[in-house]
């Protein structure tokens, strides 16, 4: 590939307008039509299933068919309980952390539009310093300066309103990219810019590829679970993101060693297919993309452990994005990285040749 700036100016408005979308579990379908309208250049057709996971696809008549996969959803909270005195107490919907949400400002999302609350916390004046009590599920709880429940009612809101968070992308020090929802619609945008170049660049590919924005992975990888079986794929490369390691209060000894701007972290697990995985880092080597290592133990914990196992199993392995501080509002990754990973998806494509090859993968 050419040396030139990968990322244009067209990939980054879509990428922070995809993000600033809220797209909570369950409900992705909105940031999903922004995926598809940015895709539709670049593409044969699309899929789209009962649940919301999309599939745009290249050379849908192919005989052999290629998925490249990211995880459309982002964690959020929904209402759980409405209080005498108007006050609203949460559940998650994902892996939501509760130590993050004070004074967080919220979005709670209702059939008359956005209400807006806060999480709010006691004041350290009138806290017991010497037993101060953490934030946890039981004990956070939003206001929406309603006066009491009926009041909380007439605005719309009730017990299973979904709740996100505001917080809008923003770029430090001019590479790197900070926003909540990192984890994981940078996937959808990495395996959307694969396809942006395969168009670009004219290729032409021997078998279908199968761009996928999954649904519902931060509950379960259900939504993996649902679309492998529609789409039946031979190989399948999942790209989510993993712990940067080097920050405060992770030891890497436990965790291993991973950091952001040191490229794509390719996984060893059982889940991961040798062959694939093996072609993905020779890919690396040959065309000088900066790759890191990480070993999963049993599961990838990854929409990867859903195609692998589905369908008779699937030749499947796993590139991820280092990211700091996941599943809060300031998620953090590298622009070295991002368009890294999108390289290293892009020129391994471009080695899967013919029939051969996927016999190869057997």
């Amino acid at each position: 590939m050419a040396k030139k700036q990968l990322l244009t100016k067209k990939s980054m408005d879509f990428l922070e307008k995809y993000l600033n979308n809220a797209s909570p579990t369950g409900y992705e379908w909105e940031g999903q039509k922004i995926w598809m309208n940015y895709l539709k250049p670049y593409v044969d057709e699309f899929i789209t299933d009962t649940y919301g996971t999309a599939v745009a696809v290249i050379n849908p008549k192919a005989k052999y068919k290629v998925v490249i996969e990211g995880h459309a959803d982002e964690i959020s909270w929904y209402v759980n309980y409405i209080s005498d005195k108007g006050l609203l107490y949460v559940i998650r919907n994902g892996g939501s952390d509760h130590q993050i949400a004070p004074s967080k400002v919220v979005n709670i999302h209702t059939k008359n539009g956005i209400v807006k609350g806060v999480f709010g916390w006691p004041a350290i004046h009138t806290r017991n310093r010497s037993k101060e009590e953490p934030p946890k599920p039981d004990n956070i709880c939003i206001d929406i300066g309603a006066k009491d429940k009926k009041e909380v009612e007439k605005m719309g809101v009730h017990v299973g309103c979904v709740i996100t968070y505001p917080d809008e992308f923003h770029i430090l020090n001019k590479d790197k990219f900070v926003c909540r929802a990192l984890d994981n619609r940078m996937g959808g945008f990495m395996i959307a810019e694969v396809a942006r170049l395969l168009h670009e660049n004219k290729k032409k590919l021997p078998f279908g590829l199968y761009i996928t924005n999954s649904v519902q992975e931060e509950i379960g990888l259900r939504g993996a679970q649902m679309i492998t079986e529609t789409i039946q794929p031979n190989v399948a490369i999942v790209t989510d993101v993993t712990h940067d390691t080097t920050t405060p209060m992770i030891d890497p000894k436990k965790q291993g060693l991973a950091k952001i701007g040191d490229g794509p972290v390719v996984a060893y697990a059982p889940a991961v297919q040798q062959k694939l995985r093996d072609l993905i880092t020779d890919t690396a080597e040959e065309k000088k993309i900066p790759f890191q290592r990480a070993a999963l133990s049993r599961a990838t914990g990854t929409d990867t452990d859903a195609f692998a196992y589905s369908n008779g199993g699937v030749a499947s392995a796993l590139i991820s994005l280092p990211l700091r501080y996941m599943h809060t509002t300031v998620e953090m990754v590298h622009k070295d990285d991002v368009e890294n990973v999108i390289k290293l998806i892009y020129e391994t494509l471009l080695k899967i040749e013919d029939g051969e090859t996927f016999s190869y993968f057997k």
